[in-house]
This record gives structure tokens, sequence and C-alpha cells, in this order.
């Protein structure tokens, strides 16, 4: 096994180190962040850097990189407030992908990558009508980090737009069953092969398979 010590890591060429430590900490959730301007033109940007922060409030916690002329996207959730999660699925993550392009400021992704722009009553940011699984979430705050210039933006969740049969009678949500696409580094997309859920650990006692829609079958 090779070791790498902090001094080879930052003596690694750019790209390379970059796409090193962008892939060693393991698989990602990915969604598409969609966001309008308060001129009305809607982004769509896909990110792999979404994490759940509380359940009660519901809050969800967002990582932006530096962000630099076309990156909207963080501009936009300060305008408006207002912001979606929408998973991607196996059928379009090529295009979810193209959404990481530079655009020109202004440039809606969801027309350039074919995506179509999905709205409710009361609530300004476009969701992505392909999805199955849709977060609206309304800006709380944000953490600015002097280390790296990344920002945190924490969300509390407003609106869930989901199809009824992928929530379990416990309230997981089945995002195999969703054909939802998960992510490792910047450019590498995997489907899913779930091995089971566990019970609930406790001391002194082996976990073991959990089957909560056994009364269904």
């Amino acid at each position: 096994m090779k070791k790498f010590s902090s001094a080879d890591i930052a003596g690694m060429e750019s790209r390379f180190r970059t796409t090193f430590m962008n892939s060693i900490s393991g698989f990602k959730s990915l969604q598409m962040v969609g966001t309008r301007s308060e001129k009305g033109e809607s982004n769509l940007a896909v990110f792999s850097s979404i994490f759940h922060v509380g359940a009660n409030p519901p809050y969800l916690g967002l990582v932006v990189r530096p962000d630099g002329n076309e990156h909207e996207t963080f501009h936009n959730i300060l305008q408006t407030k207002n912001y979606t999660l929408n998973n991607v699925l196996e059928s379009n993550f090529i295009a979810a992908h193209q959404t990481s392009a530079r655009y020109l400021a202004g440039q809606s992704e969801f027309e350039a990558c074919g995506f179509t722009e999905e709205y409710i009553e009361g609530f300004s940011a476009p969701f992505v009508k392909e999805a199955n699984v849709k977060i609206g979430l309304e800006f709380k705050e944000f953490l600015p980090f002097l280390l790296n210039r990344t920002k945190i933006v924490i969300g509390e969740v407003k609106y869930i737009l989901i199809d009824e049969d992928l929530v379990e009678s416990d309230g997981f949500v089945d995002l195999n069953k969703a054909k939802s696409v998960t992510a490792a580094g910047l450019d590498a997309y995997y489907t899913t092969n779930p091995l089971g859920r566990l019970t609930y650990a406790k001391t002194g006692k082996q976990p073991q398979f959990l089957n909560v829609n056994s009364d269904k079958e």
C-alpha cells in the first residue's frame, strides 16, 4: 500500500491532485440545484456536495466552491432566498453533467441541456420536471471558510415533490427505486446496488436485516 504525506499531495500535478482529492472521500450525493435570479433568469447546476444537517427543523447543507463570473447559483440564492435540489437519474446523467459547463451569465442551463422548468405556487425557484425526488429550500445562512474561500449554504426544506411509491412505510426514501445516480470525484457517475437496511445498532446485539415492507408482500 502506497503512503502519501501532505507534502506528497502538495507536490502533485495540479489537475491530478484535484481529481485525486475529489474522489478519495467516496461516493457523494448528486443533485441539480435550480435557482432563479431577480431578473427571472433560471439557472441549473449539478452539485455533489449536499449533506443532511437536521430533521426538525429540516435543514440541508450545500458546499459552494469559490465562484467566478459564470457561477450564478450562490448569487441567486442570496437574491431570492429560494432554491431547489433535484435528483439525477440514469436516463439524464449526461445532460446533468453538462450543466457544469461555463455558460454565459443569464443563459439558462435548463434550455441548453434539455431540462424542463417546473414551478409551484408561492415558490420562486424552478424544479426539474424530469426529476422524481425534488426539494424546495429557503435560504437560512451561509458559513464562509477563509481557508479556501468555500461556503456552506444552509437551507430549510419547505417543499418536497416525490413519487409516492418511493416512500416506504417507515419514511425511508428508496433512491435505488427512484433510479437516482451518485457520483465520485468530478466526472464519475454510478448507479446504486443496495446491500440492505439494518436494524438500529445496540450494544451486545447483532444487527439484523430490516424489511419494513414485509407486511405488504
